[in-house]
């Protein structure tokens, strides 16, 4: 309505010859009141909405730009640990070789040493059975020499005598065994 009355308003003074001083006047306050009302209604309300528009996305991108430094900030950290884990799981497996090694060695001393025991283990008793062998064919021959002797002087011996009694011995010595 008040731009109808503009564009009459308007339209009358265009078809008047001279410039109306009144008219110029209405439209002109008319005018300022417009603005005043805009200003008031539309103006403010939308300056407001833009401000809080305006805090609202630099709010946003304060949040985001500390999001990114705390997500670096964990990336970092995350880093590190993952670094530390692998210089610590690299230190285990050094010290599993280690020791894998150390009881390896260990391993190979004793059983070098119970081969040693073993191998004079055996040699001991192996001189013990060379000992008792050997006494056991003193004994033999001991006996052989008295019955021999024994033999001999009961009889007066030929050369064949003498020969078949030492093959008789011989045979009879090989049956005891």
């Amino acid at each position: 309505m008040l731009t109808n009355s503009l564009v009459l308003g308007a339209a009358e003074a265009a078809s008047h010859e001279g410039i109306n001083g009144g008219d110029i006047l209405f439209q002109l306050v008319i005018f300022i009141v417009l603005l005043a009302l805009l200003k008031k209604v539309a103006w403010g309300p939308l300056m407001g909405i833009m401000k809080q528009r305006e805090e609202f996305v630099a709010n946003e991108i304060a949040s985001a730009e500390k999001s990114r430094k705390e997500a670096a900030n964990t990336l970092e950290e995350q880093r590190a640990l993952l670094k530390e884990a692998r210089v610590e799981a690299q230190n285990l497996i050094e010290k599993a070789k280690a020791q894998g090694d150390a009881q390896r060695e260990l391993i190979i001393a004793d059983a070098k040493k119970e081969a040693e025991r073993v191998k004079s283990a055996a040699l001991l008793e192996i001189d013990q059975q060379k000992e008792k062998a050997v006494a056991a064919i003193r004994d033999q021959v001991s006996s052989l020499s008295v019955l021999i002797a024994s033999k001999v002087i009961e009889k007066e011996l030929t050369d064949q005598d003498q020969e078949k009694l030492i093959n008789d011995y011989i045979q009879e010595v090989g049956e005891k065994r």
